[in-house]
């Protein structure tokens, strides 16, 4: 275990406001800091940061915690490794006798892999045996200073010549294949995954190799195959080059589908373009992306897929609070081939003349249908009403819709009747679907069971948490009243009990102590309860009675037990209610 002083310490020098500040614009409310949540799409800034109790927590998706608990999120960290990383950040050294799980070394092995694995593939690139792999890059038009800076290379066509290496300097076959750079054969042996390949090595924000993508030269196989999740690399929340990218100062970034577009855009001097990792662009690489643009342009490939992609990539963007452009690339099938056949400065003007989002969703859908007939205008009408229906600006909205009466012949105030009927058609479709805000949350109900058969005894809970947080000079008192036992909810409990160790020791009180022993989901249900304690400005008689109220709940029994009771045992119980009832 990390020793509390130490954690307590790195605390107060990894101070949360500079630590958010460098993930997610923030913005002054007084006392506090709100913005844009980073771990849930949102265009209303629900996450709030309180630099007095050195904490956060989201309005929106129920996130909290303190600074540890934010770099655990944010980086997809272990415990450990999130105290790891403030401290190198602050200067500070994690004491020699802290705790490190299997987990933790083993992301510590992998990364060391992948950077053994990188430069293995780039010294045989430019080997003999990697000549026509370098002859293909070049051939591809890239120049041997940007194969340098991307770190490319070659998987020779062996067998095991990476396995062979990575066990020379001691690694372990079974850490190998879950970094999935060795796979195990039938017999037992282990073989290299990447091989026969031009490789392009994925590096993360804080210049770890986490990954890699291959594309095949010869033989059988996908054409190009991107390493699967691993320990350290998640493809869903990491873009290709955003490490060079966010180097630069940024007004936006292009979003590619492949790793040569971005190469060759990178080259021509287009260093914000990035790709997502052999998926479709997802929600969390467009919040990653919302953490340093608020504009992308979409250059995906020409083609009927790309269209899809595109049409999909607008609604996530949009999501994420980022507005988009689209580059209309014709003459050429991708942007690689663009900037080929007509050089940097051409491609430039295209995104210069780029259109928006909506612009390029209503050419579309102009250009499906006859639109000089009664019925192709119609259906092209209806399909740009859902379009504007999916707006959430009046004005916005307004605008365009006088543009797609004016193109189809129509009036505006018509086109905006149709929006608001869609409008309201979906409105009462979410009201039927929508559930009781009064009814506990799916989360809470996963992380608290108990809460949703003893509500009552359940606030009781939070309320004296939250209160004793706020009023740590009570907690003696409170302690002498009242004991673990006294929980029904099993979680709470355990915050009782660490809030009881705090206490006996002389320690201060804070979210730190529901660290290295709690998950997440347990860590935001204690951010949740300091929250409301904050929120409803919790007094040191609010613990009292919240104790009160925890024990006399645990002795009201419930209708099964009071139906069990005996006669003489039912008349003093009811003699008891009565007394209780009075004395309120």
């Amino acid at each position: 275990m990390i020793p509390q002083s130490f954690i307590e310490e790195l605390k107060l020098s990894a101070d949360i406001e500079s630590v958010v500040s460098s993930y997610v614009q923030l913005r002054r409310r007084g006392r506090i800091l709100t913005g844009l949540c980073p771990f849930h799409s949102e265009k209303t800034g629900s996450f709030t940061v309180y630099p007095e109790s050195q904490s956060f927590y989201c309005f929106g998706c129920g996130a909290g915690g303190d600074v540890i608990g934010f770099i655990r999120r944010i980086e997809n960290l272990e415990y450990v490794e999130a105290v790891k990383l403030l401290a190198q950040r602050c200067g500070m050294t994690v004491p020699e006798d802290a705790a490190e799980d299997r987990t933790a070394k083993l992301k510590t092995a992998v990364l060391e892999m992948n950077r053994e694995a990188a430069h293995f593939y780039f010294e045989r690139l430019l080997s003999p045996e990697g000549k026509p792999a370098l002859d293909y890059l070049l051939g591809r038009g890239l120049t041997p200073r940007t194969v340098k800076h991307f770190g490319l290379g070659y998987a020779p066509a062996g067998w095991t010549g990476l396995t062979d290496l990575l066990a020379k300097k001691g690694y372990k076959y079974e850490d190998m294949e879950v970094a999935c750079l060795a796979r195990r054969g039938k017999k037992g042996n282990y073989y290299d995954v990447f091989r026969d390949r031009v490789m392009f090595p994925i590096i993360d924000l804080r210049g770890n190799v986490i990954g890699f993508g291959g594309r095949k030269m010869t033989g059988d196989g996908p054409k190009y195959y991107n390493s699967p999740d691993t320990p350290v690399f998640k493809k869903t929340k990491n873009l290709f080059a955003l490490n060079f990218a966010k180097k630069q100062k940024l007004d936006n970034l292009i979003l590619c589908e492949g790793y040569m577009d971005v190469i060759a855009m990178h080259q021509a001097g287009f260093t914000q373009a990035v790709a997502s990792l052999g998926t479709s662009l997802t929600a969390d690489q467009c919040r990653l992306a919302a953490s340093y643009v608020d504009e992308a342009i979409l250059a995906y490939d020409s083609d009927e897929a790309g269209q899809k992609a595109t049409k999909r990539a607008i609604g996530l963007l949009d999501e994420a609070g980022i507005r988009s452009r689209v580059l209309t690339i014709e003459g050429a099938k991708d942007p690689d081939e663009f900037i080929k056949k007509y050089g940097g400065a051409r491609f430039k003007r295209l995104i210069e003349g780029s259109a928006g989002a909506v612009e390029y969703e209503l050419s579309k859908i102009g250009g499906k249908y006859q639109t000089d007939t009664p019925e192709g205008k119609i259906d092209a009408l209806r399909e740009a009403v859902n379009l504007l229906a999916e707006m959430k600006n009046p004005l916005e909205r307004e605008v365009w819709a006088a543009k797609v009466a004016a193109d189809y012949g129509t009036t505006k105030e018509g086109v905006l009747a149709q929006v608001q009927g869609k409008l309201r058609r979906r409105a009462k479709s979410e009201e039927r679907r929508s559930v009781s805000a009064a009814n506990v949350s799916r989360a809470d109900v996963n992380v608290v069971p108990e809460k949703a058969r003893n509500p009552a005894a359940a606030a009781a809970e939070e309320r004296l948490i939250g209160a004793l947080f706020r009023h740590p000079e009570c907690a003696k008192d409170v302690l002498l009243k009242i004991s673990g036992e006294d929980f029904v909810c099993a979680l709470y409990r355990r915050f009782f009990g660490k809030i009881t160790e705090a206490v006996s020791a002389g320690n201060e009180l804070s979210l730190s102590l529901f660290g290295e022993d709690f998950t997440l989901e347990e860590q935001n249900a204690a951010a949740k309860i300091l929250g409301a304690a904050r929120e409803n400005r919790y007094s040191a008689e609010d613990a009292v009675s919240a104790a009160a109220a925890m024990r006399r709940l645990k002795e009201k029994k419930s209708d099964d037990e009071i139906a069990a009771l005996s006669g003489s045992d039912l008349t003093e119980y009811i003699d008891k209610m009565r007394r209780e009832k009075r004395n309120k």
